[in-house]
């Protein structure tokens, strides 16, 4: 940044963009194998692939903006809005199910038995497992700001033990809801019920993912000192998402479970 008259990042060349590319093809192509004929090796191979694009991808971002100093104010007001943009196409993603949702919920057709759920469709109660979720997500929200406050304060081991705590949660909700899935007592091909819930809450259930993988590449970076009190915007990125997260978990506990029983 010493050669620069301006504070702004100049991205250099790089690979990891094609090899991603190629990694998603990889990984849509051997689904669709995977689905047809049993093989897997072109879903493994596109999941490699993925997961070296990833590390080294991050690793370069690590570099250009911990050691480099080119994560400047200027540069990291710019990815503040890029990630605002971001979290906004997601809530039209997820605005699309609800949208769809409350289209067949509000006057089901006669195709569904004139009601919702639909007739022969045995709903999940709401106040069992999906009220337990709701709980373990809403406590993560807490204990993700209750991090993100004691790193402010410079309390880096209590930051880090939040933190842990979080992932831990994260990890938990994922386990929760896989099995709630192993006990549903209907597929995804059952009507319009079926493919809604598990398109909504899969979708949800792959962002908790994420954002756990989040969660857990902030978790390393600050045990290694990566943060600072004034400088970690990584981890505010995470915090806003997983908040993101909570949030959208909220509208599908009180659509999909409540509403939808």
């Amino acid at each position: 940044m010493t050669h620069q008259m301006h504070q702004y990042h100049m991205v250099d060349a790089s690979p990891w963009p094609l090899t991603g590319a190629l990694a998603s093809l990889l990984m849509t192509s051997g689904l669709a194998l995977w689905f047809h004929t049993t093989s897997t090796t072109v879903l493994k191979l596109g999941l490699l692939t993925m997961m070296l694009t990833l590390l080294q991808w991050w690793r370069d971002v690590v570099r250009e903006g911990t050691y480099q100093g080119h994560h400047t104010t200027g540069v990291q007001k710019n990815m503040r809005y890029g990630m605002m943009l971001f979290i906004t196409s997601e809530v039209f993603f997820f605005l699309g199910f609800f949208w769809a949702l409350y289209h067949v919920s509000l006057v089901p057709t006669p195709e569904l038995g004139a009601e919702w759920p639909p007739t022969g469709i045995s709903p999940l109660n709401p106040f069992e497992v999906p009220l337990l979720n709701t709980a373990v997500l809403l406590s993560s929200g807490a204990t993700i700001t209750w991090s993100h406050h004691t790193m402010m304060k410079g309390n880096k081991k209590e930051a880090t033990y939040a933190l842990m705590i979080t992932v831990a949660l994260g990890v938990y909700f994922t386990l929760l809801q896989l099995s709630e899935y192993m006990e549903t007592p209907f597929t995804i091909s059952d009507s319009v019920y079926g493919s809604l819930f598990f398109v909504a809450t899969g979708f949800h259930g792959l962002h908790v993912m994420i954002g756990t993988l989040f969660l857990i590449t902030c978790l390393t970076r600050l045990i290694q000192y990566h943060f600072t009190t004034t400088h970690h915007f990584g981890y505010e990125a995470a915090i806003w998402y997983w908040h993101f997260v909570d949030v959208v978990w909220l509208f599908l506990f009180a659509s999909v479970y409540w509403w939808g029983s």
